[in-house]
Order: structure tokens, then sequence, then C-alpha cells
């Protein structure tokens, strides 16, 4: 005999009326919800997502015999219980009985782009870019983005070169208020070039 089905004979009584399904779960999870998810969780060692799994479980084979279980009352309980005790020692049992998964550790935490992030860094950026001066944003669109040295970009601009230097640093400056500003940081501009 399965451990499953031995909680079946523990079905209480049968009840007067038979309510919707909606009504019947709802009432199941009302009554019962919170102690039955904190017995799975204490089960299965603090592992809330699983619990709530086995919870539901318990739920929809409650479901399948509604017409013989009351979840308004506390004569359920037992049967509830049981349930969930079996189905947390089945799965138990099954993780026992599968081989042990191998990998790479190291795959496992590697992070993949999807090509999000640095779209909307992108777009960050762009704004920042916008509360400079136009003689900012010129400068370092030379400087930093065409890659002119100082004295190429001022021959261009028809700037002495100090003036490049000097639009150059408070350029930057400004933008790195208006990307703290923003919420993004240096570090997370180079973690996204990389």
């Amino acid at each position: 005999m399965s451990a499953s089905a031995s909680s079946e004979d523990l079905i209480p009584g049968p009840r007067a009326a038979e309510p919707h399904p909606d009504e019947f779960l709802r009432a199941l999870y009302h009554f019962h919800g919170s102690a039955l998810l904190q017995f799975a969780a204490r089960r299965l060692e603090g592992d809330w997502h699983r619990a709530e799994d086995v919870v539901q479980e318990v739920a929809i084979r409650a479901w399948r015999h509604a017409e013989e279980l009351d979840p308004t009352t506390d004569s359920v309980r037992p049967w509830l219980f049981t349930a969930l005790r079996h189905l947390v020692i089945d799965g138990h049992r099954a993780r026992q009985a599968r081989p042990p998964e191998t990998g790479d550790p190291e795959l496992a935490h590697l992070l993949v782009s999807d090509g999000v992030d640095h779209m909307l860094t992108s777009q960050v950026l762009i704004d920042a870019l916008r509360d400079l001066r136009p003689a900012q944003r010129e400068v370092l669109l030379h400087v930093h983005y065409l890659g002119r040295s100082v004295n190429q970009t001022a021959k261009v601009l028809g700037v002495p070169p100090g003036t490049v230097k000097s639009r150059t640093f408070y350029a930057a400056r400004a933008l790195r208020e208006a990307l703290h500003s923003r919420g993004l940081y240096a570090g997370d501009l180079y973690r996204e070039a990389g």
C-alpha cells in the first residue's frame, strides 16, 4: 500500500452539502492553510517554496474527496496532516533514489547578459548627457566617443587645447553627477562595458 493511499483510510464521514470547488478550497485554506504550510516548512527544513507546493498538492487531494471531507471542521486535520506527511516522505524518497546532479559549480553562478542591462544603461547615459551644456557634450563626443586627442579636438573645435582639457574635466564631473543622481555609478558603467 502506498503512502498516499493510507491517508484515504482516515477520511472523516460524509458531509451534508457538497460546496462548489472554489468554496471548498477557499474554506480549506482559510481554516487549515497556515497550519499546513508551517508544518510542511518544518518538515522540509524551512524550504517555503516546496512547502507551498506540498500544501497545494494536499489541497488538490482533499478536493478530490470533497464529498467526504468538511474543510470547516477540525476533524479533517488528521487526514490533511497525514496526506502532507506522506507527500513529504515520498518527495524525500524520490530525491534519494535519483542520482545526484553533477555539473560545473562555476557555471551555475555565471551571469548571462540578455542585452537589457546594456540598453537601460545606454538610455540613462543618453538622458544624463542631455543635462550637460552643449559645449561639454561636444568635447566629450570628440575626446571619448571619437577617440581624438586633446590637440585634435582643439583643432576641430577651433579652441585652445587648454580649453578642451578644462571642458573635458568639467563635463566628466557634470556627467558623473548626472549619472549619480539617476542611481548609476562609475562601477556600473565599467561592468556594462566588460
